[in-house]
């Protein structure tokens, strides 16, 4: 590969993409790329004419979007559109990020990239819509469905927790829903690896693939691994209890999937890439927060994932 075009530079995913790509990447935010405008992502496209784009922008106020049905699809569906149909007019690559919330969250086996979609939320039919949109337009592409993305910085269920366990004794947490946490490095540079790899063969693999890391687990479980394994670093938190509730004890305004998890062997076998397991991604986000000197009572309070009560 040489130059990457990557948008949503200042997200999770997109931070982790360039830090990994270097001097190989064009980085643009949403003061450069207005996805709300999608028309005017050919223009860049073109003045960039870059090997491959990847596209780690996206809407992802689940909740909000239940008020918000046109951003959420302008942004989700129709900016992707625009970006397929310019990388099939170059004949280059795109990568592009999707979730489990095209899934009802029915069942207890993991989702398998054929099974029907039938998100629960506009959020989750937004990027159902950006899945079909690239796929209907065709070309060289990889759709990654990835599922509970979290970083050191940012806006989190990883940041919420350590912000709320420095603050508070007792937290209530979802415990039936069940997923993977998907660290945005494991992430990041699995899908460099995909692509790298998709890139070298004959014939590029085009498709649906599910990309997340290893094992399961629910929010109640992830939640008290944190604390877990944050105390072990030494990070002071006043959380003495964390209790299991029902999703139904916690009402918000888009549903949620009860079973999120993915079946990833697809892109094992296909694109050469594997995923660790969840607690390897926190134990290294944890490390990496302490590095990096975040103070838990400063970081962000927004999350996308369902909170405490």
């Amino acid at each position: 590969m040489n130059q990457v075009l990557v948008f949503g530079k200042d997200g999770q995913v997109g931070r982790a993409l360039c830090g990994l790509l270097g001097l190989k990447v064009r980085a643009l935010g949403r003061e450069k790329a207005d996805f709300l405008r999608p028309e005017g992502l050919r223009d860049i496209v073109r003045q960039v004419r870059p090997s491959a784009i990847i596209n780690a922008a996206a809407y992802t106020a689940v909740d909000r979007a239940e008020d918000e049905e046109t951003k959420a699809f302008t942004i989700n569906a129709e900016a992707p559109l625009v970006l397929a149909e310019e990388c099939k007019v170059l004949g280059i690559p795109l990568v592009h990020y999707s979730t489990d919330y095209v899934f009802n969250g029915t069942g207890q086996r993991p989702w398998m990239e054929e099974d029907p979609p039938a998100p629960l939320n506009l959020y989750g039919q937004s990027k159902r819509a950006g899945e079909e949109a690239i796929c209907r337009v065709g070309g060289d592409f990889l759709i990654f469905r990835t599922s509970w993305v979290y970083d050191v910085p940012g806006r989190n269920f990883l940041t919420t927790m350590l912000r709320l366990g420095a603050e508070r004794e007792r937290l209530e947490v979802v415990s039936d829903q069940i997923g993977a946490p998907t660290y945005a490095l494991h992430l990041a540079d699995r899908t460099l690896g995909a692509l790298t790899h998709a890139m070298s063969r004959p014939r590029f693999p085009s498709g649906i693939y599910h990309l997340a890391n290893a094992g399961e687990t629910s929010w109640h479980d992830f939640a008290k691994s944190i604390f877990t394994y944050a105390r072990q670093m030494g990070c002071p938190l006043k959380v003495a209890e964390v209790k299991p509730i029902p999703s139904s004890s916690y009402p918000t305004p888009a549903r949620r999937p009860l079973n999120s998890r993915l079946d990833c062997t697809k892109a094992q076998g296909v694109l050469g890439v594997t995923m660790p397991h969840w607690e390897v991604g926190l134990r290294e986000a944890i490390r990496a927060r302490f590095r990096f000197g975040i103070d838990p009572a400063t970081v962000s309070a927004g999350v996308t994932a369902p909170p405490p009560a």
